[in-house]
């Protein structure tokens, strides 16, 4: 299977040049869907610290880019919202997220924030002994209470990138419900951010409704709530404002 695409075919929420050369690199089967970006295009077209592959290639090789806290190696592993990115070298880190055009951008955030990830609920499980699993939305899982539901959102920390300890400990929770935050992540309207007013259940395959409400632009919007990733409660959480 080819490991590259025509640049003219990819994603345009990798926001890259078209012409300036044929082919970029593909996303790797992971924790996101092909429409992820690609570390090593991160690093070449929105960062600039590689000039070329074999520059990403040595440079992860060196374990210098950590993602959700732990190194990455393969230069095709995608970068999804919310995902973070830390370049211990440079003193940097980053936040994944959509812009207003649904582009994928990297918030440059304080390296306190860098210490804890924003993960949406896919679904939860019963396994053996009676406990519960959280299957979260990037592919990882961690046992909890039943408090917690499909479509919230949690905050759990990433550990120091060494050991697991401290990892997958969950700090805080973004319920999906009427009169929270959340910011839309796929569709027409993605990359915007409102507080929900009514969720609109259906009985059937049909995907649920969300109806939203930016207050501060007097707009209101809707989407599917597969769509939809919870951000805040009364208010989007502070680390996140002004990257949306």
């Amino acid at each position: 299977m080819s490991k590259h695409l025509k640049r003219l075919v990819a994603p345009g929420s990798w926001h890259i040049p078209k012409k300036v050369q044929k082919f970029v690199m593909k996303t790797a089967p992971g924790p996101h869907n092909a429409g992820a970006l690609p570390v090593g295009v991160w690093l070449r077209e929105h960062i600039g610290i590689a000039q070329n592959a074999s520059e990403v290639r040595k440079i992860l090789h060196q374990r210098d880019v950590i993602v959700n806290g732990r190194a990455c190696r393969n230069p095709q592993m995608g970068l999804g919202v919310f995902d973070i990115v830390s370049i211990p070298k440079l003193g940097k880190h980053y936040r994944i997220q959509l812009d207003m055009r649904g582009n994928l951008v990297a918030v440059e955030i304080p390296a306190e924030s860098a210490k804890t990830r924003l993960c949406k609920i896919r679904n939860k499980t019963t396994i053996r002994g009676g406990k519960v699993q959280l299957n979260l939305a990037y592919g990882a899982n961690l046992l909890a209470d039943n408090t917690y539901r499909a479509k919230d959102s949690v905050v759990m920390t990433l550990g120091d990138g060494k050991t697991d300890e401290g990892r997958f400990q969950i700090v805080d929770h973004f319920p999906f419900r009427e009169g929270n935050v959340a910011m839309v992540v796929g569709g027409k309207h993605s990359g915007k951010v409102g507080r929900i007013v009514e969720i609109i259940r259906t009985a059937s395959s049909v995907p649920n409704r969300v109806i939203l409400v930016d207050d501060s632009a007097d707009e209101r919007f809707e989407t599917i709530d597969e769509y939809i990733f919870m951000v805040g409660r009364s208010a989007i959480a502070p680390e996140l404002e002004g990257s949306a």
